[in-house]
C-alpha cells in the first residue's frame, strides 16, 4: 500500500475528490488533512497566506504519524502566486519540515503537461483575471506555451465548490483553442474527479484538474505507478515497464570487453513522469 499525504487548505470545498480518488487507484491511500486559511476569498494576500511555511508546517505532524511517503500542498493558487522560484522555496521548506518528498499541485500541473508532450495548453480557471494571469505566467516560466486563458471571476472558494458539470464544460468550451494540446482546470476546490472523461470527450483531448494533478504528483514523488482510465488520459495507459535488465551471461560478456570504465557513462532509470 502506498500512502500519500495531501495539505488542502480549508474544509468543505471538493476534498470528497480524494476518497472517490482512492478508490479508483490501486493499493493507493490518499491521506488529506486540512490547514487553516483566513479565509476563503480568491484575493492575492489571502491565498498567499494560505501557503506560508508556518501554515503548511502545523499540518506535517497528522501525515508524519499516518505513515506518508511524501507530501503535497494541494492548493494552486497558493503555490503558483508565489512566483517559479518562491514557489520551489515553498516546497524545499515543506520537505525539510516533513521529512519526506514535496511538492505542490502547482508543479504537478508543470510534470503532468510534460508527460503528456504537450507543447501548448489553455487555461479555465474559476478565479479573477489577475489570479489566472499569475498562474498562466508561472506556466510560462516552466517553459510552457499558453494559448488562452479564461477567468471566470469567482469570488471564493465557497463558490467555486458550488459548481456542477455544466458550468464547468461551459468554462472550458470557451478557454479551449484548436491549437490547444491539452485544457488545464487549476482550482481544487473545483468538483471534477467524477467527470473528467466526460471533459475530455468533449473537447477531444486531454484535462488536467487540480485534484486529479494533485494525486498524480503524489504517485511521482513516492515513484509509485498507477492507472484509472475513469480519471482522464493522464492516468489511462499502464507506464511502459522498465528497460529489462540484461542477462547474466551479457553482463559477464559486457564486462569482459575492456568498457568497465565506462560504466559512468551509463544512464540510469530517470524518475516516472519528469
Amino acid at each position: 500500500m502506498t500512502t500519500l499525504g495531501f495539505l488542502y487548505p480549508g474544509d468543505h470545498l471538493a476534498e470528497d475528490d480524494f476518497p472517490r480518488m482512492e478508490v479508483l487507484l490501486d493499493a493507493v491511500r490518499l491521506v488529506v488533512n486540512h490547514t487553516a486559511v483566513d479565509d476563503d476569498a480568491y484575493r492575492t494576500d489571502t491565498l498567499m497566506r494560505a501557503g506560508v511555511p508556518g501554515r503548511l508546517a502545523a499540518g506535517v505532524p497528522e501525515l508524519q504519524r499516518a505513515g506518508v511517503e511524501c507530501v503535497v500542498w494541494a492548493s494552486s493558487a497558493g503555490g503558483f502566486l508565489y512566483g517559479w522560484e518562491g514557489a520551489h522555496e515553498q516546497i524545499a521548506a515543506l520537505a525539510r519540515e516533513s521529512g519526506v518528498p514535496a511538492s505542490s499541485t502547482s508543479f504537478g500541473f508543470v510534470h503532468a503537461v510534460r508527460h503528456l508532450d504537450a507543447e501548448r495548453v489553455a487555461v479555465a480557471t474559476t478565479y479573477p483575471e489577475p489570479i489566472a494571469e499569475a498562474f498562466t505566467a508561472f506556466l510560462r516560466a516552466a517553459g510552457i506555451e499558453v494559448v488562452a486563458t479564461r477567468a471566470a471571476g469567482l469570488a471564493s472558494a465557497t463558490e467555486t465548490a458550488g459548481w456542477g458539470p455544466e458550468h464547468v464544460k461551459e468554462l472550458v468550451t470557451a478557454a479551449d483553442r484548436p491549437d490547444a494540446d491539452v485544457v488545464l482546470l487549476p482550482d481544487t476546490a473545483l468538483h471534477t474527479v467524477s467527470y473528467v472523461t466526460e471533459l475530455e470527450d468533449l473537447l477531444g483531448k486531454p484535462v488536467l484538474t487540480g485534484n486529479q494533478v494533485s494525486a498524480r504528483e503524489g504517485l511521482r514523488l513516492a515513484d509509485r505507478r498507477a492507472w484509472s482510465p475513469r480519471l482522464g488520459k493522464i492516468f489511462a495507459a499502464r507506464e511502459a515497464p522498465p528497460a529489462p535488465v540484461a542477462g547474466w551471461g551479457a553482463g559477464r560478456a559486457w564486462a569482459r570487453s575492456g568498457r568497465k570504465g565506462q560504466a559512468g557513462r551509463h544512464p540510469g532509470p530517470g524518475r516516472w513522469g519528469v
